[in-house]
């Protein structure tokens, strides 16, 4: 039984609105859609493939084992876009697997590939001869294919970036070449239920523009089928018109009621208000963050006997970079990357540690980091400001080298209950933040990928003489109530006084309790 095909699962970054499936062309491979996904990402779930035969990893297979081994590792059912030879792969998925296709995208592909009579194409004996010189000399075959891809209509950096994406497999290649020297899928196109869109490059050299009016002819009877021209663009539609190929794709799904209502549920919290916050609190933060400091150095504990010599330690959320010595110190020859969300934290963290090093603003479920890029990641007390944690783990191990690690801690439900219990006794508001729990999390990670995921729950509490001081702590810290669920209005002399009375049922030998439930995790990725 053949492996997997090599796949990238990326979650919306906003609400999804469709599941979305992206097959590359010849010589390529996944990272031709990088510059789309930008655009992309705000609706769809988008699943990435490298492809045999078409310079993706793994055993090259044959062509019904190629599309069997894409709809294994696809969603249910979704939208498919391909590129170039890609575009007749989503063809033919789309004519055999009606239920699963819901609708087609092609960028700068043919039906058929060849000219043949009226049919524009590329020569037939151009194509033979191509397919004799990469048996030859591969690497110069593709190099002038990759400029061919260009020709005048581009700037010579868009070689360079059409190279960066080349596949990484040679061995399969003839086989793509065979594909598109016979693929013939233009009766099947003009026989197709499913909306269709069809873009092509004004200025490509092996799809020409004169493809256009024949290929509208041929779909002159699909009321749900349209084929338009990209002016300006050539082969290397992907990458050179991006955005210009996003808004179109968005805008005729859109038209064609493809985009649903979101399917992720309403946000829990507020993430601006979340950075606003603690880029305020930068300052002050570890002044007051005891408890902060006492579970992240827990968490430090658990990887003092790690086998692991990581080449890169990504911290996520990692605030005013107080943890940074101590990852230095324990990994030495480590490239060290602090993150967070929050603009005045990474600022305090430049200041106060090494400026030259790595900071980065990002987003946990946005990472701005490369594919199997960071060997250990380490994050204290930052995951539950996360909205979405399916998209959290699926960036996780996307980051993640195989065999990888990420360490982190997070707060469970029961954090801070005995705040929360008091104030139901004055409304049924939310004013306490609530985070989710085990179950949640380990069936976020499992929906996410392939990674196993192991939690260890901790109780800590820490112990205040009037409620009042445990208030002017949160606000220190920048740890306000950032749920969308909370009083617009303002908190009443006499509301927050009951609030007080109920507290002080928890009162135990002289002091008010406040608790924490921590989560320490170990992610591995497999």
């Amino acid at each position: 039984m053949p492996e997997p095909l090599v796949m990238e699962r990326l979650l919306a970054s906003g609400a999804a609105q469709q599941e979305v499936v992206l097959l590359h062309g010849w010589a390529s491979s996944r990272e031709v859609w990088r510059p789309l996904l930008r655009a992309l990402r705000p609706w769809a779930n988008i699943t990435l493939l490298d492809l045999p035969g078409l310079g993706g990893e793994g055993e090259a297979l044959d062509l019904e084992a190629l599309l069997q081994a894409i709809l294994d590792q696809a969603p249910s059912r979704a939208v498919y876009i391909g590129w170039s030879l890609g575009g007749q792969l989503a063809t033919l998925l789309a004519a055999k697997h009606p239920q699963r296709v819901l609708g087609l995208v092609s960028l700068a592909s043919n039906p058929r590939f060849t000219a043949d009579k009226d049919w524009p194409g590329v020569d037939p004996q151009h194509l033979q001869k191509m397919s004799e010189e990469l048996q030859r000399a591969p690497e110069r075959t593709l190099r002038r294919f990759e400029a061919l891809q260009v020709m005048q209509q581009g700037p010579s950096s868009l070689i360079k970036d059409l190279a960066a994406c080349r596949g990484t497999a040679s061995e399969g290649l003839s086989l793509g070449l065979q594909w598109l020297a016979s693929l013939d899928n233009r009766e099947i196109l003009a026989t197709l239920q499913q909306p269709q869109l069809h873009l092509l490059g004004a200025e490509d050299a092996l799809v020409p523009a004169s493809l256009e009016p024949v290929l509208s002819s041929l779909l002159a009877s699909s009321l749900n089928a349209e084929v338009l021209l990209v002016s300006g663009a050539g082969h290397a539609l992907p990458i050179q018109s991006a955005q210009s190929v996003a808004e179109k794709i968005q805008s005729f799904l859109s038209e064609q009621a493809l985009l649903g209502a979101p399917s992720l549920p309403a946000s829990r919290i507020n993430k601006s208000a979340i950075a606003d916050s603690f880029s305020r609190a930068a300052a002050s933060y570890d002044s007051v963050a005891s408890l902060q400091r006492d579970v992240g150095k827990q968490l430090l504990r658990s990887i003092e006997s790690l086998e692991l010599q990581p080449r890169r330690v990504l911290d996520l959320g990692c605030g005013t970079g107080f943890f940074q010595p101590a990852l230095r110190q324990r990994f030495p020859q480590a490239h060290y990357v602090g993150l967070d969300i929050a603009l005045g934290m990474l600022s305090y963290a430049r200041r106060q540690h090494d400026p030259n090093g790595s900071w980065l603003a990002g987003d946990a479920e946005q990472l701005p980091l490369a594919e199997n890029s960071v060997d250990l990641v380490f994050s204290s007390l930052a995951i539950q400001w996360c909205q979405q944690p399916e998209a959290l783990f699926a960036e996780l191990g996307r980051v993640l080298r195989p065999g990888g690690l990420c360490v982190f801690s997070t707060l469970g439900p029961k954090t801070l209950h005995e705040l929360r219990s008091a104030w139901a006794a004055v409304d049924s508001h939310q004013h306490v933040n609530q985070f989710l729990s085990a179950d949640d999390l380990l069936a976020a990670n499992q929906a996410a990928g392939k990674q196993a995921l192991r939690l260890q729950p901790k109780m800590f509490r820490l112990h205040y003489g009037k409620v009042r001081e445990l208030f002017d702590e949160l606000k220190t810290l920048g740890a306000r109530n950032m749920n969308k669920g909370r009083s617009a209005g303002l908190t009443g002399r006499k509301q927050l006084s009951t609030m007080m009375q109920a507290y002080e049922g928890f009162r135990q030998e002289g002091l008010l309790p406040a608790s924490y439930e921590v989560y320490f995790g170990v992610l591995e990725k497999q």
